[in-house]
């Protein structure tokens, strides 16, 4: 018998539809990666929600630096006190409330990305 594919928790799947939204004018694909769903920008990883509804942003090191003082943002880590690295930041769910708030994460996904294309 064939393995029903499970459904994304309901603020996974939440987030990555206002995400989705927000690139509306762009190919975007997901895969699971990191425990999320990564989305992909033109084949390159822009940013990855969490199962209970956080976001993992790319943004490289230099906007990092700058963005870890913005409410409910964290280093990215990958378990338990396993540091991502520079440019990596995690965002916790309630930080992404608003549209406004979402918006300027992924702004600033999307301006690393251009770095990377």
């Amino acid at each position: 018998m064939a393995a029903r594919p499970r459904s994304a928790p309901p603020d996974q799947a939440a987030l990555v539809a206002r995400v989705r939204t927000l690139l509306v004018d762009r190919t975007v694909r997901e895969v699971s990666m990191f425990g999320g769903r990564a989305l992909l920008v033109d084949g390159v990883m822009l940013c990855s929600v969490g199962r209970g509804g956080d976001l993992l942003a790319r943004v490289g090191p230099d906007a990092a630096a700058r963005l870890l003082a913005e409410p409910g943002a964290s280093p990215a880590e990958m378990g338990a006190g396993r540091a991502m690295g520079p440019g990596w930041v995690t965002v916790a769910r309630d930080a992404l409330a608003t549209d406004d708030s979402l918006r300027a994460w992924v702004d600033a996904c999307l301006a690393h990305h251009r770095t990377k294309t």
